[in-house]
């Protein structure tokens, strides 16, 4: 054991009911700032309380490793990233739970721990195995293997996923991004993870990140259909840009509900924004005014649309019977 590693004496009696998730910058030093769904499913601060619950029922589904620490404890620091990096890269097939002593000194008391940081690993509600003091994060990912086997835990990505959604619903993207990191920490191929993930960085700006998060996919999974979805949104969201702005042109249409130009340019906006109707109204609007306009370009360009939407899209249908009543009235 190290020099710093401390002893603790007596156990308390006063003990609080609160479950702290996330990180706890004034009483844990090195927890993972990830925040919402990412803590909850992963790493959690516990309480004498809580550790019925937390602890010895949750191990019941995957190994839990319980981090007995203190603020003081300058090992404690040392152990802390590394120890929760492992568990995050383990991808859900083990939890951690962060047992401050000094505030819950009852539940070490009663394991006979006698120096920290100790980190002992609950399976099905029993204390299988443990190590103490800074160990090297090489050799946490061992322990880890040993205590939780080395399979790809599909069920734990599967709740690891679940919760990333739930968790970006909620609003917390922050919490729903490092979910994504953690799974493609232990299985970087999974392509629902890579896709959720570039989903996040399209939506915060950064085309460029998710891009390049949608490249790292296997050859063989580029085409996933998830993957495919991202990409499309990306590329909608480059044409409608390219097409400029459907404010502008509403704008133009109401001061000149001639200007057929203003009309086509909306339409072509519309498409992209997946508002077929609205675009197919504004093309038969034209065609009704004046079909000459530009060759035709209003009648063909409803033409293309049948074409990309399909033959029996219910938007296709309507718009082509409009379409024939403009025509042969």
């Amino acid at each position: 054991m190290s020099s710093q590693d401390n002893s603790f004496g007596a156990m308390g009696n006063q003990y609080s009911t609160t479950v702290n998730y996330g990180a706890s910058p004034q009483n844990a030093p090195g927890e993972a700032a990830v925040g919402g769904a990412s803590a909850a499913v992963l790493i959690k601060d516990v309480t004498t309380a809580s550790f019925t619950a937390d602890v010895i029922q949750e191990s019941r589904q995957q190994p839990v490793l319980v981090d007995f620490w203190a603020p003081w404890c300058g090992p404690c620091k040392q152990l802390a990233p590394a120890l929760e990096k492992a568990v995050n890269a383990a991808g859900g097939r083990v939890k951690l739970a962060k047992m401050n002593i000094d505030d819950h000194p009852a539940v070490a008391g009663q394991l006979g721990i006698q120096s920290i940081p100790a980190v002992i690993a609950f399976k099905n509600g029993q204390p299988v195995d443990g190590f103490m003091g800074a160990v090297p994060e090489s050799q946490i990912r061992d322990f880890i293997d040993k205590v939780a086997g080395k399979g790809n835990g599909k069920a734990q990505i599967e709740e690891g996923l679940a919760a990333a959604e739930a968790a970006r619903a909620a609003g917390d993207l922050q919490g729903a991004a490092a979910v994504y990191d953690a799974i493609l920490a232990q299985n970087p191929d999974n392509v629902e993870a890579l896709a959720g993930l570039a989903d996040l960085l399209f939506e915060a700006g950064d085309t460029v990140g998710a891009e390049e998060t949608l490249a790292r996919a296997p050859a063989g999974k580029q085409d996933a259909p998830a993957l495919a979805a991202v990409r499309a949104r990306i590329a909608l969201a480059a044409q409608v840009a390219s097409l400029g702005d459907p404010a502008e042109f509403e704008a133009r249409l109401a001061a000149d509900p001639k200007d057929h130009q203003a009309r086509f340019d909306l339409a072509m906006v519309q498409n992209a924004l997946g508002q077929r109707s609205e675009a197919a109204d504004n093309l038969l609007a034209i065609v009704k005014a004046d079909r000459a306009w530009k060759d035709d370009a209003a009648r063909t360009q409803l033409l293309q649309f049948f074409e990309a939407w399909g033959m029996t899209d219910e938007v296709t249908l309507a718009t082509r019977r409009k379409l024939s009543s403009v025509l042969f009235s």
